[in-house]
């Protein structure tokens, strides 16, 4: 089933959303700020999104420069020319004029997913007894699920992706932030950290070592 998050602050339009989606069986999650879609997406990642503009707190111009790998549709009721062409150029997908004919929006959305649809078979990552499957993003530690934020998970396939490489602090920050939005210099330690107690409890033993005043690495016996 395709996922679809509705960013959108106005209750009745993301409730005739909802309803119409759900009738088309795509599942649906909903955030109504701006704010409150980040948060969303630190945990989520949808197959599509449905952003509105005009937001509370962090605006929907704001939001879509901080989405990446997810196809945007952009649903406003900012009808100028300019505007369509900054945010097409800026991310967006597409864009929707508001008020809008739900055929046609139905229609957009089927056509994206028809563009990212992809033949190739799932990625399987493993090391030691972690196994990760990048098309699913889930992650197994001695066949039991873990369950990894966002930010965790892309920290984890990238070590995986170079399990002899030592990874330095600043190269893990750019080379994860296409896969997530949240994690800083600042918050890495607890990111990572997490990430590591999480697989210990799982598999009883450390996987991943802290290579002092460099960077991390997977643990090799």
């Amino acid at each position: 089933m395709k996922e679809i998050l509705i960013i959108d602050d106005d209750v009745n339009i993301g409730n005739m959303l909802e309803e119409v989606l759900r009738g088309e069986g795509y599942g649906i999650s909903r955030a109504y700020s701006g704010t409150e879609a980040l948060l969303v997406l630190e945990s989520q990642k949808p197959d599509l999104i449905l952003l509105d503009l005009m937001l509370p707190g962090i605006s929907g111009d704001e939001v879509l420069t901080k989405i990446k790998g997810i196809p945007v549709i952009v649903v406003s009721a900012k009808v100028d020319v300019d505007d369509k062409v900054k945010l097409l150029l800026g991310g967006a997908a597409d864009y929707v004029t508001k008020p809008f004919d739900t055929k046609e929006l139905l229609a957009r959305i089927a056509v994206q997913f028809r563009w990212n649809e992809s033949p190739a078979a799932a990625e399987i990552l493993t090391f030691d007894d972690i196994r990760m499957n990048t098309q699913s993003h889930t992650v197994h530690v001695s066949e039991r699920p873990v369950k990894l934020t966002k930010t965790e998970y892309a920290i984890l396939k990238l070590l995986m992706s170079n399990p002899s490489q030592v990874i330095t602090k600043s190269s893990m920050l750019d080379r994860i932030s296409e896969d997530t939005m949240d994690c800083m210099e600042s918050s890495l330690k607890v990111h990572m950290s997490n990430l590591r107690k999480k697989l210990r409890d799982a598999g009883k033993k450390d996987y991943i070592e802290a290579v002092w005043g460099i960077g991390f690495k997977m643990k090799e016996d």
